[in-house]
């Protein structure tokens, strides 16, 4: 990641910070389940198949669904082959999330918890290179690692003196977002997902000024 440019960076930061917020809303409204992070939602498969086999249905179809984002997002085509971020996986997901909240607040929460955890997925796809993602968006102990590593590697004079600080852009963008969902959740419901759809076509507007300019 550390090849970004920075404008790059904190674009990602705003998107990892949309992904803490929608996951913290659904973790309260779910009771521990999440809609982004497949590494807790693994767990708790695995905790109901040793005895809860509906929390473990749960957990399995968030991560199916999660999955199918991905694969979903990632057969969107780029606008332009040379451009770093992919604006209409944005649009894409920004609309999901609209209709998630939509859906939610009309009481149809199964269909829109699983929009969420579609989006979300979806949303993994908007950095890709060469068929990989670059910048994970969704998920932060890969992330942290990185962080470590580079970090380790700054104070050893191996490495670049910044190298660690995209992913703790990362990183403290995801933790905002979890606080700003969790509290949006428990002060309106559902209504709270409109702010991440909000957030994510401001997002998706500005990745698409960074990438005109960058082909000026």
């Amino acid at each position: 990641m550390i090849r970004y440019r920075k404008r790059y960076w904190f674009i990602a930061g705003g998107l990892s910070a949309v992904a803490g917020f929608v996951d913290a809303a659904a973790f309260v409204k779910l009771g521990g389940f999440f809609v982004s992070f497949m590494s807790g939602n693994s767990t708790r498969l695995g905790v109901g198949l040793a005895g809860v086999l509906s929390h473990a249905a749960i957990a399995g179809a968030l991560i199916a669904t999660f999955v199918l984002g991905v694969a979903v997002g990632s057969a969107i085509p780029r606008g332009r082959p040379d451009d770093v971020g992919n604006t209409r996986v944005l649009w894409f997901v920004a609309a999901l999330l609209a209709l998630a909240a939509l859906l939610g607040g009309g009481g149809h929460d199964v269909a829109a918890i699983g929009l969420l955890a579609f989006a979300m997925g979806a949303e993994n796809a908007t950095f890709e290179r060469d068929g990989e993602v670059s910048i994970g968006l969704t998920y932060m102990t890969g992330t942290l690692v990185k962080f470590g590593q580079r970090l380790s590697a700054a104070v050893r004079g191996a490495g670049a003196p910044f190298g660690w600080a995209p992913y703790l852009v990362l990183w403290l963008g995801m933790l905002a977002g979890a606080v700003a969902g969790a509290a949006s959740y428990l002060a309106i419901g559902m209504g709270a997902i409109w702010i991440a759809a909000g957030a994510v076509a401001a997002l998706t507007l500005a990745l698409g000024r960074v990438e005109a300019q960058n082909r000026a």
